[in-house]
């Protein structure tokens, strides 16, 4: 961490990103809480979420852009572009203007589908490769710590002051990212177009297909994750088994958010000695370990398996965005992040539809038996393959 810390533009990316997070995660349950206050339907507040993954569907179309052009003005456009979008939520008064939160969720889901790419590629210019494990070790770390808090924050606001006082923390958040992007110095030029759309908007799925290390990502962790969205609907049940109310959960995702930031600061040294590709398998295994704890009807076993799900999550997330920096060539960097992300998220929007309704034929038990099979096995599959060399990597801004 030392090491990452000396390089100037790596503090300023870090600090800037972890100050969005906060206004992020703050933002995001203040609307669904919004809705459900002006609407007073569970289901429309929970649509807000939905429709902040639907925009992640225009992935491909992000991943060119971040291609095309230079990183740092895009990741501004788009931290200024939000930053005015959430305070169109100062409008929102009544049922009859409602649609405005899932305008802005909408938003959120397109942006970030240029921004996160962006992010990544500007990763390779800012630091050596040996590096970008613990930087993005340390983005996750950052961002999950902030889950335990930012919410609470976000909520506490709202009650005391209303959701326009959150959309204008929120704003300032990414005016204040904006501000530590301008100040990074990474010299960086855009790839020409191709001229060539289809050729162009493919490419990352094609680098994908044809680069062995990361097919077997992709293709291992979409398989786990056609299941893992189950555990979405079927931890009620579990909190229900337990004597708990559902408003337990909110302890269960505090757990898990202390097992991310171990697991995020922990992430490098475990990609150092196992590889991205047996690092996301660990990971998996980790959620598969968490599936068959959950099975059991102890209160202390179930706050282990969050824990222990946390941890796995922050090696999987690390590992593959690790994998995608170091073995991409940095033209199609944006593209491949994108096609890496719409497989998994298709998955995961897939496993939650699936869970909900099995839920209501199957014991949960038994769900949680088969998911964390699927979840193990596809943890095998990754932890048994050989490891492979990286590419040489885009040279490095020096450090400060």
């Amino acid at each position: 961490m030392r090491r990452l810390l000396s390089h100037r533009d790596a503090r300023l990316l870090v600090a800037g990103q972890t100050l969005s997070a906060f206004g992020d995660w703050a933002m995001w349950i203040v609307m669904a809480v919004w809705m459900k206050t002006l609407t007073g339907s569970s289901a429309r507040a929970g649509l807000v979420f939905f429709v902040l993954g639907l925009g992640n569907l225009a992935g491909p179309l992000g991943g060119m852009l971040a291609d095309r052009v230079r990183r740092r003005p895009l990741m501004i456009a788009c931290d200024c572009l939000l930053g005015a979008s959430v305070l169109v939520l100062l409008f929102v008064h009544d049922r009859g203007e409602a649609w405005l939160l899932y305008l802005v969720a909408l938003l959120y889901g397109l942006v970030g589908t240029a921004f996160y790419p962006a992010q990544a590629a500007l990763l390779r210019l800012i630091l050596p490769p040996e590096l970008l494990a613990d930087a993005n070790g340390a983005l996750s770390a950052t961002r999950q710590g902030l889950r335990i808090v930012a919410p609470l924050a976000g909520a506490a606001l709202y009650a005391a002051f209303g959701g326009g006082v959150v959309a204008i923390l929120d704003a300032a958040t990414f005016a204040g990212s904006a501000f530590f992007l301008t100040l990074l110095r990474a010299p960086e030029e855009p790839a020409a177009p191709e001229h060539r759309f289809l050729r162009e908007l493919t490419a990352g799925i094609v680098h994908v297909w044809r680069t062995l290390p990361l097919r077997q990502i992709v293709l291992g962790t979409t398989i786990a994750l056609l299941v893992v969205g189950f555990t979405e609907t079927l931890i009620f049940s579990v909190i229900a088994h337990l004597g708990r109310q559902p408003s337990f959960f909110g302890v269960l995702a505090t757990l898990q958010g202390v097992g991310s930031i171990a697991g995020g600061v922990s992430a490098a040294a475990v990609v150092r000695r196992a590889g991205e590709v047996r690092t996301v398998g660990l990971g998996l295994g980790l959620f598969g370990v968490c599936g068959v704890l959950l099975a059991v009807p102890s209160l202390a076993v179930v706050l282990l398996a969050f824990a222990v799900a946390g941890v796995g999550v922050a090696w999987l997330v690390v590992g593959f965005n690790t994998a995608v920096q170091t073995r991409t060539p940095l033209t199609i960097q944006g593209r491949v992040s994108a096609a890496s992300e719409i497989s998994i998220s298709l998955a995961q929007v897939t496993s939650i539809a699936t869970g909900a309704a099995l839920s209501t034929l199957v014991d949960y038990r038994i769900l949680l038996v088969a998911m964390a099979a699927v979840v193990l096995a596809s943890a095998l599959y990754l932890g048994t393959r050989r490891a492979a060399l990286s590419p040489p990597a885009a040279t490095p801004a020096a450090a400060d």
